[in-house]
């Protein structure tokens, strides 16, 4: 871990998408839904919207503690802080069989050196780890996904060769199966061991090594680096978080840890964006943003030919910067008119902007769009007319009717016409 930086604490999340059992009962937001009273003209619950029969796969989604210090009550992919343990050189020899390969067999990124987020660049040899960033920070997404949820991410000593067979197909034609959790023992052993690396990171180290398996590293594709916005959450509370995303073949057996985290759901891309539109629950923007992602992919083996093929292309690190205006408050993202040329990405001093304009008319004045207006915390857009980087995807839109799995890599974002300005609502 980066104990130089002041301003931002590293951490890694993941985005966790599952098959659904049709003959499983699951947690979702369907009762929220049903209750929810009519909601406002063009919005994710128009009948155009893509409907939750429409997807075969489920996003899992954890409700932060009231209590908690930084959006309290919020839905939220699982993750957290990275520890040092997540870069110590005991993993090196848990890996052994793939310390061989370019960054424990994950591949290497075609991005330019000088263009990668410093989250993923940063040299962790100099700073005394030998374990490379892009795996330590998939390490933490897994411990922390299953510190939060239960869901341990791991693979079984025995399926190396596995592994490796797979990895070895996945450079001939690009794509492997999906994640598949394994047994690695009983579920009250599982649920003591869970309780160990929450009291310690460190024990994470220990379970692999007793329960004779590995962090699945190799499910988990880059997927996006966000972080947190300067002068909203507090001086404290700065997060520079790499987004992993997860296709698990089934739905798995889910819990919650009752402190910081007080509930779980799995349900549809579409079913979240609707009941964050109904007030039923808040995401935070880049959960809103990527959930608008997921709405391309109603198949779950869509989605992760889509992962995993864009995963080595790279990511942009994304600093949204706060414009407000006489009627609303605009989170800019690269790529917009707006988007300072020069931002300090040190987190050191408040980028933020202020106008005396109003909506209307900076919507005049903007070419390039790449923004999210806020109107209230659950009354948002998504104004998108850039071509994403790095073979991304931009949030389809709300009224958009195609049924389509698409893996377009150069989408962007546009309906409801405002003044000739694409606007995604959500």
């Amino acid at each position: 871990m980066n104990t130089a930086l002041v301003h931002w604490k590293e951490a890694a999340t993941v985005i966790l998408t599952a098959g659904m059992r049709r003959t499983s009962v699951v947690d979702s937001l369907r009762t929220s839904i049903q209750k929810h009273s009519p909601s406002p003209p063009v919005s994710w619950t128009q009948s155009s919207s893509p409907g939750r029969s429409a997807f075969d796969y489920e996003v899992l989604l954890l409700k932060r503690s009231g209590k908690s210090g930084f959006m309290p009550n919020a839905y939220v992919f699982p993750g957290g802080l990275v520890d040092s343990s997540d870069f110590s050189s005991e993993w090196v020899d848990i890996f052994r069989n793939f310390t061989h390969s370019p960054n424990f067999g994950l591949g290497v990124v075609k991005q330019a050196p000088q263009t990668r987020p410093p989250i993923f660049a940063t040299d962790r040899k100099k700073l005394g780890s030998p374990v490379p960033g892009d795996v330590a920070f998939r390490i933490c997404a897994v411990r922390e996904t299953f510190e939060e949820s239960g869901v341990l991410l791991v693979v079984p000593k025995v399926e190396e060769n596995d592994v490796l067979k797979s990895l070895e197909n996945r450079e001939n034609d690009g794509v492997t199966a999906l994640a598949q959790l394994s047994n690695v023992c009983g579920e009250k052993d599982l649920a003591n061991w869970r309780q160990l690396v929450i009291q310690n990171p460190l024990n994470f180290i220990r379970m692999c090594r007793e329960l004779e398996c590995l962090p699945n590293i190799w499910a988990l594709h880059e997927w996006g680096n966000w972080l947190t916005p300067t002068a909203v959450y507090g001086k404290q509370r700065r997060y520079d978080t790499a987004f992993f995303i997860c296709c698990l073949k089934n739905i798995p057996y889910t819990v919650q840890d009752e402190k910081e985290i007080v509930h779980f759901k799995w349900s549809t891309p579409i079913e979240v964006l609707q009941s964050y539109e109904a007030r039923d629950l808040w995401i935070a923007p880049p959960q809103l943003y990527d959930l608008g992602r997921l709405c391309h992919f109603h198949s779950l083996e869509a989605l992760h030919h889509f992962a995993q093929q864009r995963s080595l292309e790279g990511c942009e690190q994304w600093l949204p910067i706060r414009l407000t205006s006489t009627d609303c408050y605009i989170s800019l993202l690269p790529g917009d008119a707006l988007y300072p040329e020069q931002v300090d990405m040190s987190g050191q001093s408040d980028v933020n902007m202020r106008t005396q304009k109003s909506l209307e008319e900076i919507q005049q004045e903007s070419s390039s769009l790449h923004r999210i207006v806020f109107h209230d915390p659950y009354t948002t857009s998504l104004q998108i007319n850039i071509t994403p980087k790095y073979k991304h995807l931009s949030p389809l839109p709300a009224t958009s009717s195609s049924s389509s799995s698409s893996s377009s890599s150069s989408s962007s974002s546009g309906s409801e016409s405002s003044g000739g300005k694409p606007i995604s609502r959500l």
